[in-house]
């Protein structure tokens, strides 16, 4: 613990250093320098202070989760910066070994600092700065509708053509915006979809963060199949402290009851069906199950009814899951819908051309559609944000997935 504390400082004064050296390189105000320096202290004893009495028993509030973006912010862009001057510092180490040795005569032993340099850092720490700032005021509400076709060769004739909506990790407590949010539910409401599936993280922690939203939700619009919802790992109330176990439980129940309130029919490790002339799908819902996080979902008891020809839909919140026990499972799940990841909101995305996320050195499926052991997986992108209050490349989705059958012959 002390070892790690201690990396941490040392990489937190060597950007403080760095950045302090840029600044004074590229202004030679001594106003300048100790506006900068002033600054930098408030802003950094602000963090300190609300950090250190950041409440356990309350959870992340829309406060907290600000201040960690702000922090965000002012870190990325001091690294960034930093970043310039260390590999100017590498060259300049380099220079002096390569001198020590081969040094002409009145050249110096280390090359001097350079301001382009500086100025080029400081220039280039402004596309982090920018984009890290839309993401926190714009970015986290540029709601974005992804539509896609999936095909299938065992999908049952009568439905050819199903429109499934698929939404994930609403994360209500993190919302702060009451125009935005009604925005996306007529957003909703506009596309054309014939189920509604919701794959988890309805909240942060408690249930009581639904209460401003519900009205919201109740809006969403009945599609002629219905609408249903699993579980993530945030609604199990696990990322807070609690005075008992009994109120933990209860908080539990309450946001159970939560997706009834919205009309969602919550799966709890079970399947239903949904029919249409003599063709039936099964909706399979399993509670949480991650590699890294609660393991509550039972895919065997969800499933202990379905037999391996049905066509079946798998709510699942983490894409984990896929990998290590649905993909190969003798049940032969069809396609898999999960969320989870919400693509760290930040990185860099190219609509069916490219798209890169830190997260990807994480999940191995972490957004988009999937095909895999021939089965198909789509990992929603989350509808809302949490601990990084914005998104930056990676935008909050609405998924519209039409089925296809693929036609023989």
């Amino acid at each position: 613990m002390l070892s790690r504390l201690a990396f941490i400082i040392i990489i937190f004064l060597l950007v403080e250093t760095y950045s302090f050296f840029a600044i004074k390189r590229v202004f030679h105000s001594k106003k300048a320098i100790a506006t900068y320096s002033i600054c930098s202290l408030l802003i950094l004893i602000y963090f300190i202070y609300t950090i250190s009495g950041f409440n356990r028993f309350a959870g992340q509030s829309q406060h907290s989760l600000l201040v960690l973006a702000f922090l965000l912010l002012y870190l990325l862009t001091k690294a960034t910066v930093s970043t310039f001057l260390l590999m100017e510092d590498m060259y300049r180490m380099f220079a002096l070994v390569f001198n020590y040795f081969f040094r002409k005569e009145n050249q110096k032993m280390i090359p001097s600092r350079r301001k382009f340099v500086s100025q080029i850092a400081l220039g280039v720490a402004a596309i982090p700065f920018f984009s890290i700032l839309y993401g926190i005021i714009e970015g986290k509400y540029n709601f974005k509708v992804i539509k896609k076709a999936v095909f299938f060769d065992d999908l049952p004739d009568s439905f050819d053509g199903l429109k499934v909506m698929q939404l994930s990790d609403i994360h209500c407590g993190s919302f702060d915006n009451k125009e935005k949010i009604k925005y996306a539910i007529d957003l909703i409401n506009q596309q054309d979809f014939d189920i509604l599936l919701f794959t988890g993280d309805l909240v942060n922690n408690f249930a009581e963060e639904m209460t401003p939203w519900l009205e919201n939700f109740r809006q969403i619009k009945n599609p002629k199949y219905g609408k249903y919802s699993v579980l993530g790992n945030h609604d199990y109330g696990e990322y807070t402290i609690w005075t008992s176990d009994s109120d933990k439980q209860k908080n539990f129940e309450d946001i159970k009851k939560l997706h009834q309130k919205i009309g969602f029919n919550l799966l709890l490790n079970e399947a239903v069906y949904i029919e249409k002339e003599a063709d039936k799908i099964a909706i399979v819902g399993v509670e949480n199950w991650g590699n890294n996080f609660k393991k509550a979902g039972d895919l065997n008891k969800a499933s202990e009814n379905l037999t391996r020809e049905d066509f079946k839909i798998l709510l699942s919140h983490d894409p984990s899951h896929f990998e290590l026990e649905v993909k190969n499972h003798q049940k032969n799940f069809q396609l898999t819908l999960s969320g989870h990841t919400h693509g760290l909101q930040f990185g860099v995305e190219i609509p069916d051309v490219f798209k890169w996320s830190p997260v990807q050195y994480v999940y191995k499926h972490w957004a988009g559609l999937y095909r895999d052991s021939g089965k198909f997986l789509y990992v929603n992108r989350g509808f809302g944000f949490h601990a990084y209050s914005g998104r930056v490349g990676i935008w909050p989705e609405i998924t519209v997935l039409e089925l296809k059958k693929i036609q023989k012959g």
